[in-house]
């Protein structure tokens, strides 16, 4: 059994404290945590403190292996340390290292000592592999951290707020509440069924009509973004469960804030670029433009206004106008994701459609933005600089990971799957949509193009890039 070492270093600018602090707050594991993995914690004790443990189940090409970390040399402003006690490798001790570079600057250090079991076999057979990985995922880990610190320090002026958000198990409702918290912001987490700390924190039931108004009170923002999935095959029943669930679920949310004796200042609510209608071919639009006429127009007009009564009660709304959410992990890239590393990727029906996409990480970044800045309202179109052709898109994210992606897919096997009326107002609509407020309000994208995006979300962008 040989030890290996594995080390690398970022260089980020804020001060030390700063850095270790988000290690420390809950969520930076979720953040940390690679999309390409299917990582899932069983059980957690404590936090990064001496003593503390946390069991995950990780599995990698398809094969779970169960992992027990304990936490030791806790320091702080300088390091914490995770062993392996039980798991796949013969030896794992990872060395979070900190160190101040002046006053507003600050070094992080991954250290990683490992042994893989077999002794020299194991080596031979998955050393070049397990190396490549911890490439991949410190790089991945380290863009997210700088990206992260940069975006909660561009706001370090204003306080830190109690959040409570809808769609917290979501795609992006996830990923957001772990980037709050690690900023320092509370996140009260609301869902069904009975209240559990951490997970349900605020009991609602928007079919019933039934949220918890009380727990509600003295929350500084309320962030709102359940709804029904939009890809599924559109029976009435689901058409109908995709309105009420947007309709009745705002409505809810906006006349119980409303009623508070102590109301948020903000709402923001889920909304979509659907608004727009499906199919504007390669006009330019943008949060001044004309809404479509179609089911998904029409839905997302009535979601808009269902946060009338938030708005008449003086609190701040801003609709999320979101695009096509790129990430491996889910939304409309996962499904796709198997055959573009394949190689047999490639762009959907006649590829001319426009698409307007953004970053899982810009997304949260972006919610954030329009969260802590109290001149933007109305209307904010949650995307990507410049939207692309479908064709574009099918290239660059076979540029990303250096696959071919030139099969065309035939609409007709989409429209079998899903139905032909979910497929034509979705994945071969075309809206060709600018992010006007977010520039206007100076926001700044981390990954602006399809090429940057899937590259960092599959581990191959370093942090300083975008």
């Amino acid at each position: 059994m040989s030890d290996q070492t594995f080390s690398r270093s970022l260089r980020v600018p804020v001060p030390v404290r700063d850095l270790f602090a988000w290690h420390e707050r809950p969520g930076a594991f979720e953040r940390l945590a690679p999309p390409w993995q299917d990582v899932r914690v069983l059980a957690r004790e404590g936090g990064i403190r001496d003593g503390a443990t946390v069991t995950l189940e990780v599995r990698t090409l398809g094969v779970p292996s169960r992992w027990t970390v304990r936490h030791r040399d806790y320091v702080p402003d300088t390091q914490f340390v995770d062993e392996m006690d039980d798991g796949p490798f013969a030896r794992w001790v990872h060395t979070h290292g900190f160190a101040a570079d002046g006053a507003h600057a600050a070094v992080l250090t991954d250290a990683v000592q490992y042994a893989l079991p077999l002794d020299g076999l194991g080596d031979l057979v998955a050393g070049g592999f397990v190396r490549r990985t911890l490439e991949r995922t410190f790089r991945y880990r380290h863009a997210v951290t700088a990206h992260d610190l940069a975006r909660h320090a561009a706001f370090a002026d204003r306080p830190r707020l109690r959040v409570a958000v809808t769609g917290a198990t979501g795609f992006i409702g996830q990923q957001l509440c772990a980037f709050l918290t690690t900023g320092g912001h509370e996140v009260l987490r609301i869902g069904r069924g009975a209240v559990r700390r951490g997970v349900v924190d605020v009991s609602w039931d928007p079919a019933r009509g039934v949220l918890d108004a009380a727990s509600l009170e003295g929350v500084d923002a309320v962030i709102h973004l359940a709804g029904a999935p939009i890809a599924e095959r559109w029976t009435p029943e689901h058409k109908r469960a995709i309105v009420e669930s947007r309709v009745q679920g705002t409505d809810l949310v906006a006349r119980t804030i409303a009623g508070l004796s102590r109301r948020p200042a903000v709402l923001l609510s889920g909304s979509a670029i659907g608004i727009y209608g499906a199919h504007r071919g390669d006009e330019v639009l943008d949060e001044s433009s004309a809404d479509g006429d179609d089911f998904l127009a029409e839905t997302s007009r009535a979601w808009e206004n269902a946060t009338r009564p938030a708005e008449d009660a003086g609190i701040r709304v801003a609709h999320l106008r979101t695009g096509i959410v790129v990430g491996i992990a889910g939304g409309a890239l996962a499904t796709q994701w198997p055959l573009f590393q394949a190689g047999l990727g490639g762009p959907l029906g006649a590829g001319t459609q426009y698409m307007s996409p953004i970053a899982l990480d810009d997304e949260i970044g972006a919610i954030h933005h329009v969260l802590m800045d109290d001149r933007v309202r109305g209307p904010v179109n949650l995307v990507a600089p410049e939207a692309v052709t479908n064709a574009e898109f099918a290239r660059q994210v076979g540029a990303a990971i250096g696959r071919p992606a030139i099969l065309p897919a035939p609409a007709f096997a989409a429209e079998l799957l899903f139905g032909r009326e979910m497929v034509q107002a979705t994945a071969l609509a075309s809206q060709r949509v600018r992010p006007t407020v977010l520039a206007a309000h100076g926001f700044r994208w981390a990954w602006p193009t399809v090429e940057r995006m899937v590259a960092f979300e599959s581990g191959r962008a370093d942090w300083s890039a975008g």
